[in-house]
């Protein structure tokens, strides 16, 4: 059944691309698309927690054949992430010059992200990946909102291209000594080998599928690639694109190499721990919609490396039942990130849809909109603040609960690199809260007298359906659990998910089932979610009380001008203007202002101000390595001479080195 219906969303989303490449037919290829993505999350729910048969393709590579198989964890992420990947193919790009081509990268990137999520060999993984990349390029390119668009695909897809590379250069060393591709023999591969091949196959597979979560220095692409495109495109790449990445990282790293070095735990921790603090730091100072959520997309993917690298560490300090739950945390983590952010990038559409700009200022679309798009905005907006009893709330908490058992790894330098870990994702905690209050507040509950449209009906239904989806998610977790008990009792020997719950009650799962009393930390977010609103009953009932009495109002004082209370309020820029300030070192920011004169110097014409925060990797990384390119390319450009002699020359030169090599 599950393998039918798995077929089914291939065959769909395949159509769709061939009918959005024809250029007829953009309803039946939305159509598909939605249908194709609804056949991949009853294939989750019906697999779960089992995975689905292996399952030979009608085709082989290379000498041997393709085999698919979806492992629990692989069904998890996958069956999330396409949950705000549907609405975003039924609601489609807000663009009206590029559908076609936008739905035929939709098509290639849900096509691709199955491949990498069930393909098990390491030819077919490395295609998969790179028809997900391309179909990601190809959504921004058509829909044309950014006059540098092609500017941003190009740096991004050269980032992407270096993953690539290292991920061939991984899977060649991974396949050597067995002589096979096929995932099944990479483990006893990696046996055989000593501790330093590891570590270099682990940087090896960090840097490769690094390249799109977004780690340092990674995640530089992330601003201008997404900011180019629409929410649709970001929830797709946010979502079922970000987990597959993370998918084959996880795969790689706990799958392959079972007999991982605490240095390559150690190394993950510390990049995915500096990436959520940098990532959270320049989301924060973000005035776009698109942009601020794409920092915090690679924030969270860096919380669930940091975590998933503290799973490598008590697996190599034989800590399996903290091991099993890092791994456990860190997909729950993802499952709840992509529907919070599949929510909001759908936001960000409809204030595009309402407003022509995605920038974050005040709209008063709240109020103008239905209430529900307002709740599935709130909810979203928590998750990712973590702020109860939202799922973001949930997995965060078990981030702190699995990095704080680091007291049990048995060397210092272990035990002080979780230590460090857990001050930086505090950090990173405490920021993203402030973004997010910037999100809502200014975006979405900001006052203004302009003309703006309230959301469209598809908006509104769609944020509200993945906000609830956050909150049930919250609240049936202790169900939810269940689905990757299974899985963790194959990697790790342990029923780590199953010990996670009593009752109704999370704890930290570190040992046997105990009573929540017993615990030193617990929760149940499915009793919050009952006894949070029974709070709320408090303020109405002191609101009421005060409508007896007399309230005074006065005007805000304005300089002695008249009120304008839209230019009196706080801006994006005021809101983390003091953050920036404090974090200057890092941001090192930049603030202009150019007057405009009619050549008189005391006759301003206008003032204009702008400001920027620097980036950290692209003038010290980036541009030096393009400088060097650029300075080959001059110099091998005397090659193209023109004339043929010296190209005959040079075919000379081939042939008697190719013979030289072949009589040696």
């Amino acid at each position: 059944m599950a393998n039918e219906l798995l077929g089914a969303a291939a065959l769909l989303w395949a159509a769709a691309a061939i009918i959005a490449l024809i250029g007829v037919g953009g309803i039946v290829a939305r159509a598909l698309l939605v249908a194709g993505g609804l056949a991949g999350i009853a294939a989750a729910l019906v697999c779960l927690p089992k995975g689905t048969e292996t399952l030979m393709l009608p085709t082989t590579l290379g000498e041997g054949p393709v085999l698919f198989r979806l492992s629990a964890d692989a069904l998890w992420l996958m069956g999330f992430g396409l949950a705000p990947a549907v609405l975003a193919c039924a609601l489609s790009t807000p663009s009206t010059r590029g559908e076609y081509g936008w739905l035929f990268g939709a098509a290639a990137s849900l096509l691709g992200a199955l491949g990498v999520f069930g393909l098990q060999d390491g030819a077919s993984l490395l295609i998969a990946w790179e028809v997900m990349s391309f179909g990601g390029a190809l959504m921004i390119l058509s829909e044309r909102l950014a006059a540098a668009a092609a500017r941003s695909v190009l740096f991004m897809l050269g980032l992407l291209e270096v993953g690539a590379v290292a991920l061939i250069l991984a899977v060649v060393l991974m396949a050597v000594p067995t002589g096979s591709l096929s995932f099944g023999a990479f483990a006893g591969a990696a046996a055989t080998q000593g501790a330093g091949w590891e570590i270099g196959i682990g940087i090896l597979f960090l840097v490769g599928f690094g390249a799109k979560l977004g780690i340092l220095p990674f995640y530089e692409w992330f601003p201008a690639a997404y900011g180019s495109g629409s929410g649709a495109s970001g929830a797709i790449m946010s979502g079922v694109v970000l987990n597959a990445a993370f998918f084959g990282l996880a795969r790689a790293l706990v799958g392959w190499l079972p007999a991982a070095t605490p240095g390559i735990g150690i190394v993950v921790v510390a990049v995915g721990t500096v990436s959520a603090v940098l990532t959270i730091l320049y989301a924060f100072q973000q005035e776009d919609w698109r942009c601020l959520l794409s920092f915090s997309s690679a924030e969270n993917a860096s919380i669930a490396v940091a975590t998933l690298g503290a799973c490598i560490m008590f697996r190599a300090d034989g800590q399996m039942r903290l091991a099993g739950l890092a791994w456990t945390v860190a997909l729950i983590h993802l499952a709840g990130h992509a529907l919070a952010k599949g929510a909001l990038f759908l936001a960000a559409d409809g204030v595009y849809r309402s407003t022509r700009s995605y920038a974050i200022s005040h709209t008063h679309l709240l109020a103008r909109s239905a209430w529900p798009f307002g709740l599935g905005a709130l909810f979203a907006a928590m998750s990712l603040a973590a702020m109860p009893p939202q799922a973001g709330f949930v997995s965060e908490w078990y981030v702190f609960q699995t990095i704080f058992q680091g007291f049990h790894l048995s060397t210092l330098g272990d035990r002080l690199t979780l230590a460090i870990a857990g001050a930086g994702l505090a950090l990173t905690a405490a920021v993203a809260f402030a973004t997010f209050v910037k999100v809502f507040g200014i975006g979405l509950l900001g006052r203004t007298a302009r003309d703006t449209r309230p959301m469209s009906v598809g908006i509104t239904r769609s944020v509200a359906l993945l906000g609830l989806c956050v909150i049930a998610f919250a609240a049936g977790m202790p169900v939810w659990l269940a689905g990757l008990d299974p899985a963790a009792g194959g990697l790790f020997g342990s029923h780590v998910p199953l010990d996670m719950r009593v009752g109704w009650v999370l704890v930290p799962g570190t040992g046997a089932p105990i009573a929540p009393d017993r615990s030193f930390a617990f929760i149940s977010p499915s009793l919050l979610v009952i006894a949070m609103p029974l709070l709320s009953l408090l303020p109405i009932l002191l609101l009421a009380l005060s409508r007896r009495f007399a309230v005074r109002r006065a005007p805000v004082w304005y300089g002695g001008l008249p009120q304008d209370p839209e230019r009196a309020s706080t801006t994006a820029l005021t809101f983390s203007n003091a953050l920036r300030t404090f974090y200057a070192f890092i941001y090192r920011p930049t603030l202009t202002t150019t007057r405009e004169t009619n050549g008189q110097p005391y006759f301003i014409r206008r003032l204009v101000f702008s400001h920027d925060v620097a980036p950290i990797f692209g003038p010290y990384l980036f541009s030096p390595l393009v400088r060097f390119v650029r300075l080959l390319a001059e110099k091998f450009s005397h090659l193209q001479s023109g004339h043929l002699n010296f190209y005959l020359a040079l075919i000379g030169a081939l042939l008697v080195l190719i013979l030289a090599l072949t009589l040696i």
